[in-house]
């Protein structure tokens, strides 16, 4: 049952991308920091008019913000006007404790899956919760802490009401099943561990460049013996993957050029970044 079914809506992960995101880019400008006398994390007051150096665009031309340093786009060009994201999978209204909707398997969806789903979601809400997930997990002998599958949860919904529905189930059980994939496939000498190389080259596989400072830290992260035996088990590499994927895809979100550079509020920063420490 590998694989996501057909007409799930779900890429299999595991392939590597043309560009990995995460890789520097060739050439490039830094924006400079800039200087404020507003309380940190404060919104910076909208301005009544233009700078006078600057002329309003003129109306029915786009206006264009190119410059040295700025790429075309990696995955094909960037729109000329900014739209606003598609709303989160699986979820109603924005912010970290959006409700979720009902949802429905995918078509193909293997049938074991289905039943699964079905034995742990006793009282038929459509829905269950996150030890009926890690219990379902459990009988497939994928045995994760809550703290895992409370990182699933958000990765699947973009929400912490910590609920799924069918969709978002079958979504969780196919990726794992490719994250094993993948785990299996690194760990060559079968310790049940991936050391620091192999980690790089798994989530390289999965699509991320990560640099070799920041490798170092997710290994002492995820290192059940805190970072002596420089090698994580597979219940901890879900956990490092998902938190990587995670906080990628939120970078990628503000990152509309896939530049590498990302701007974001004090606001949107900590939601991004805090979900993450408190699952």
């Amino acid at each position: 049952m590998a694989g996501y079914p057909p007409g799930s809506g779900y890429p299999p992960y595991g392939a590597p991308p043309g560009n990995p995101y995460g890789a520097p880019p060739s050439y490039g400008v830094a924006q400079p920091p800039y200087a404020s006398t507003l309380p940190y994390g404060a919104p910076a007051p909208t301005p009544s008019a233009p700078p006078a150096e600057v002329k309003p665009p003129k109306e029915g031309k786009a206006q264009g913000y190119g410059g040295y340093g700025q790429p075309s786009g990696y995955y094909g060009h960037p729109p000329l006007a900014a739209s606003a994201p598609p709303p989160p999978l699986g979820s109603y209204g924005a912010g970290p404790f959006a409700a979720l909707l009902p949802s429905v398997f995918p078509p193909g969806t293997d049938p074991n899956v289905v039943a699964c789903f079905q034995a742990a979601d006793r009282d038929g809400s459509g829905f269950i919760d996150d030890k009926e997930l890690q219990q379902a997990l459990s009988s497939y002998n994928q045995s994760f802490s809550l703290r895992t599958v409370h990182l699933l949860m958000y990765l699947f919904t973009s929400s912490n009401v910590r609920k799924i529905g069918p969709k978002e189930f079958s979504a969780v059980f196919y990726s794992l099943q490719n994250w094993r994939a993948i785990f299996e496939r690194f760990d060559r000498d079968r310790s049940g561990k991936i050391d620091t190389s192999e980690l790089r080259e798994a989530l390289l596989s999965l699509g991320f460049v990560v640099s070799p400072t920041v490798l170092d830290l997710l290994v002492a992260k995820f290192d059940k013996s805190g970072g002596k035996s420089k090698a994580i088990e597979y219940d901890n590499f879900i956990e490092c993957c998902l938190t990587v994927k995670g906080l990628t895809e939120k970078f990628k979100e503000k990152d509309t050029q896939y530049s590498g550079s990302a701007t974001f509020t004090y606001e949107s920063f900590m939601l991004t970044v805090l979900p993450f420490l408190i699952a």
